[in-house]
């Protein structure tokens, strides 16, 4: 027997769940795999499907195995959030109006997909998942196959279903098909109806380590050792995160946040604005939100240095942070820190750029104490 589980990194107690659930042969009809992106969760849907059928089958299938790691209906339907056509109405499949070129990267964002799990699916404007596509699961629900064991309808970032998606997928949860089992993957729980919530059950997928993420961008995104472990202590534990930065320069990020830092403890105002509105102008909003995120990641650094924590993020800027620590030991590093964490809040909720990188270094400036 294929022990599956070994391809899934870390998520112990996720595995055990679903390996008990295996063995007790009672299997619910819908599950809810809840987590930050990029821990995996998707790779443990593939590696369950392919577990609880050679379970079940009592024997090697590796042809079985094959078609779901390849996500081949009708082993496997996949609902994901996709961009609307031109004309398109709710009676139209979900890709019946697309334009040629957009379905052709579909395809080819769906085969990254099956030879890379941890690889994010990204089609632009592809924001929501359409009735017409949960519609499809009925006619997947009628299609054969050759096998005894169960098929799987995996729905990808399943908070962008609207209500009226989701009720229609409601009415397959309420009257659940037999050997069909459905794998709604969320990073946002709350975003789902609590009639869905109460017919599923959760499966609670916790951030990576930082070696494993290492681990899964050196093996199954071929990103040279060293920069894959420092992005990593920045990676929040997500995969999806470290690619993200890789993506934007992380380096460049993370030399641009010293910067910052360097102007705003020194008080030179414009200075560390004018840093920031530079960076900000040929970069997309996340990568402005990478930069909050490092620059509490700096800071962070510094507690644990003053406790005596061997291991930094910034490990490459360590003289720095003694330096700092050397000079304004007794600075307050908690309070900016929560209101750092305020600000961060408030990038989402579209905040005046200008205004919110102000107080950031208002923020930065008040963490040393004046002469």
């Amino acid at each position: 027997m294929n022990n599956y589980w070994n391809f899934v990194y870390e998520q112990n107690k996720a595995k055990e769940q679903l390996q008990k659930i295996s063995n007790s042969r009672r299997v619910p009809h819908a599950f809810i795999f809840s987590g930050q992106e990029g821990v995996g969760k998707f790779n443990t849907a593939i590696q369950f499907a392919k577990s609880i059928n050679e379970l079940i089958s009592g024997a090697n299938n590796n042809s079985l195995s094959q078609r779901i790691d390849e996500l081949q209906e009708p082993y496997i339907k996949l609902i994901m959030p996709l961009p609307r056509g031109k004309g398109e109405t709710s009676e139209d499949s979900g890709i019946e109006k697309l334009p040629k070129e957009v379905i052709e990267d579909l395809k080819g964002e769906l085969q990254k997909k099956a030879k890379n799990p941890y690889y994010k699916i990204a089609i632009e404007n592809a924001n929501t998942i359409k009735i017409s596509s949960i519609r499809e699961i009925k006619k997947f629900i009628s299609l054969t196959s050759d096998s005894s064991g169960f098929r799987f309808v995996i729905i990808l970032d399943s908070e962008f279903m609207n209500d009226q998606a989701q009720n229609a997928l409601l009415k397959s949860l309420e009257e659940p098909p037999l050997g069909i089992i459905f794998i709604l993957l969320t990073s946002q729980k709350e975003k789902l109806l609590p009639t869905i919530v109460s017919r599923c059950r959760e499966i609670i997928f916790e951030p990576l380590s930082k070696d494993a993420v290492r681990q899964i961008l050196i093996n199954n995104f071929s990103i040279e050792s060293q920069i894959a472990k420092k992005v990593s202590n920045f990676s929040d534990g997500s995969v999806t995160q470290a690619i993200q930065l890789i993506g934007y320069d992380f380096e460049a990020i993370q030399q641009k946040t010293i910067s910052v830092l360097r102007y705003a403890f020194a008080r030179k105002y414009q200075s560390a604005l004018s840093e920031i509105l530079n960076f900000s102008k040929n970069q997309p909003d996340d990568a402005i939100l990478f930069l909050l995120k490092m620059i509490k990641t700096w800071l962070n650094d510094v507690v644990r240095h003053r406790k005596s924590v061997d291991e930094l993020a910034f490990e490459d800027s360590r003289e720095t942070i003694e330096k700092f620590n050397s000079k304004f030991f007794d600075s307050n590093i908690e309070v900016p820190f929560s209101n750092l964490e305020y600000l961060e809040s408030c990038f989402s909720r579209n905040m005046n750029l200008n205004v919110l990188f102000l107080n950031l270094i208002f923020e930065l400036a008040s963490v040393v104490k004046r002469n």
